[in-house]
């Protein structure tokens, strides 16, 4: 089927988007998309703490490199949960500098889930977050970035 579902959480944990496109998942309702979206982002929070390798390697890295005379910099945020493969979807997770997460859900092959998120983050930003009337961190209403993801999402599942 390729694509089957994308569903964007804001900074707080709270769902502000879900759309379905598919028939590969089972239907949910919208208290169950509010808890899928409130029990990630404490997941996804969990494990931005559980990589203690990373943060160290970057203080010794950000040591030498002030010994040596270097400007200190800025360590990588900690990147939590990322992909999630089941033996019947995939899901990829993309968080954004601001918190916003997306989490797309695909059949396992999908190839270039990260591609596909990309571009999905690409519409969002030019359709929602230029969009005049939305407010960050609200639930997305926006006709124009409805029809343009629903293109997109048509065009890839249809060239698999």
């Amino acid at each position: 089927m390729g694509i089957l579902a994308l569903i964007v959480i804001n900074k707080a944990g709270g769902l502000i988007y879900n759309r379905t496109f598919g028939d590969g998942l089972n239907q949910l309702n919208t208290n169950d998309y509010l808890v899928l979206a409130g029990t990630f982002h404490g997941v996804h929070a969990i494990t931005t703490r559980l990589s203690p390798l990373k943060g160290l390697q970057q203080q010794q890295q950000q040591a030498a490199s002030i010994a040596a005379g270097g400007i200190p910099s800025r360590p990588d945020p900690p990147s939590g949960l990322e992909v999630l493969e089941s033996e019947n979807f995939r899901l990829q997770c993309f968080n954004t500098l601001t918190g916003t997460k997306f989490l797309l859900f695909t059949d396992t092959l999908q190839a270039n889930a990260d591609v596909a998120m990309r571009k999905v983050y690409d519409l969002y930003a030019d359709f929602v977050t230029k969009n005049p009337f939305y407010q960050l961190e609200m639930p997305i209403r926006c006709d124009t970035f409805d029809r343009k993801l629903n293109s997109y999402i048509r065009e890839v599942n249809t060239a698999r």
